[in-house]
């Protein structure tokens, strides 16, 4: 049985669904970008004070990459729940964990106050933060992607996505404002701390706008639609769409590693290593991540026109490239090659980000989406993301050269192209045909893979 046609309402809805959901993953991604930002330049004196000042970043980025350990359990979590009661409600609940884990982050006494307790508590909010973010992104794509028409569908998804670069333009925004106004003395001793508490205000307009939104129709059918017994999602997933969840995995390691190593800890590398200060290393992301956030929705649009594996194979080897390059822009100590070098890196990992909604929406049946969409997004995230700034800053320590690093992202290139090669095209899959076939995914219609 055909879907029903959307009517006015639905079509008129998909504007307000795309601004809710860019808006609450802007405000996720602002708290999770917030911790990274900080971890490069002022959690390592803060909270690890007995250490040289790269070993103390190195343990800040240790907390950091913690955080990704509990992305899986939010996936699987959420994916669960997101999949049986409705994209909607999950939302708002990772919405109001973010937002009180990174606001207490805020509030939270440093090591001079209580010793190794500080570090602790930092690492326990962080894990919160992680399992939040892990559920988050599923949704919100996911909204979006079941909302709008197959035709647009890259460019629609494509927004959430751009939430990523408008919450690192605000994290960076608000912490080279506070740079630029205050003293070293003053920012380390309570001016890091407003960022963080700002998080609550950002929350409450999240909120207001998220709840304001209506359920997927393509779920609604799908649950009324739903057999009287059924598997768990994730049984459903693992035992039918292995192939497609390896697909998305490898798909995020160039995307996520490159990212990772080109906004946060290049801010490191960029102030310990190639002397620039920390207000022109913050103002060189920010450029970039205005930049990036205005492409994304390009690219969104270019996936629906040539496909998606195009797109996403042209960022994924662009960036093995270019991370050669770019670490001899930052060693120019020009802060006009610093942009440059940013800003490009970002173009090309735009070109896999803008799609990945739309594609990872497109591989799973509307009952077993968001499960498969998040474990297959957050599981890479473990292996790529979390370690990335971590492996970075020890590779630098160890060989005293950026070089093993660049090669460390040709690497994650490498993989992020063999994933996408084996994958089928996806452009134009109708994920209402997708919403009638049974959850336990006999016949989800054509393979995802070839």
């Amino acid at each position: 049985m055909k879907a029903p046609a959307r009517g006015s309402a639905a079509t008129s809805s998909l504007p307000r669904v795309v601004a809710a959901s860019l808006i609450g993953t802007t405000i996720e991604w602002y708290d999770y970008f917030l911790y990274g930002t900080a971890a490069a330049l002022v959690f390592g004196k803060l909270f690890f004070p007995n250490t040289d000042p790269l070993t103390g970043t190195l343990l800040s980025f240790l907390t950091y990459a913690i955080g990704f350990a509990a992305r899986p359990l939010g996936a699987l979590v959420f994916g669960h729940f997101g999949d049986r009661v409705g994209r909607k409600k999950l939302l708002v609940v990772s919405l109001l964990l973010m937002g009180g884990s990174t606001t207490a982050i805020g509030l939270l006494p440093t090591y001079g106050s209580i010793g190794v307790a500080a570090p602790v508590l930092l690492t326990t909010l962080r894990l919160v933060q992680g399992f939040a973010l892990g559920g988050e992104w599923g949704g919100a794509v996911l909204l979006v992607s079941e909302h709008g028409d197959q035709r647009r569908r890259g460019f629609w998804a494509s927004w959430p996505q751009g939430g990523a670069p408008a919450g690192n333009l605000l994290a960076a925004g608000v912490l080279s404002l506070m740079t630029a106004v205050q003293s070293d003395s003053a920012f380390l001793a309570w001016g890091w701390r407003v960022p963080f508490l700002l998080s609550a205000v950002l929350v409450g307009i999240g909120m207001w706008i998220r709840l304001a939104v209506e359920e997927s129709p393509l779920f609604r059918q799908a649950v009324a639609n739903k057999p009287e017994s059924e598997p768990a999602p994730l049984v459903g997933v693992l035992k039918h769409h292995w192939r497609e969840v390896l697909v998305a995995m490898g798909a995020r390691m160039a995307e996520n590693i490159s990212y990772y190593v080109m906004t946060t800890f290049v801010l490191t590398y960029a102030v310990n290593h190639a002397h620039f200060d920390k207000q022109s290393a913050l103002n060189a992301v920010l450029i970039a991540s205005a930049i990036q956030f205005a492409l994304i929705p390009l690219f969104g649009a270019l996936s629906d026109r040539v496909g998606r594996k195009p797109v996403y194979l042209v960022g994924a080897a662009g960036v093995g490239v270019w991370a050669f390059v770019f670490f001899g822009m930052v060693d120019a100590e020009s802060f006009g090659a610093l942009v440059v070098a940013v800003t490009v890196g970002l173009v090309f990992h735009s070109a896999m980000y803008a799609p990945q909604a739309a594609f990872f929406s497109e591989l799973f049946a509307t009952r077993l989406r968001y499960s498969g969409a998040s474990i297959g997004a957050q599981f890479a995230s473990v292996a790529a993301g979390a370690p990335a700034p971590l492996i970075a800053t020890a590779l630098l320590k160890d060989y005293g050269s950026a070089t093993p690093i660049a090669a460390y992202v040709a690497v994650a290139a490498a993989i992020t192209v063999l994933a996408v090669l084996c994958a089928r095209e996806t452009r134009g899959q109708d994920l209402t045909e997708a919403a009638e076939q049974p959850a336990d995914g006999a016949a989800v219609g054509k393979p995802a893979v070839a």
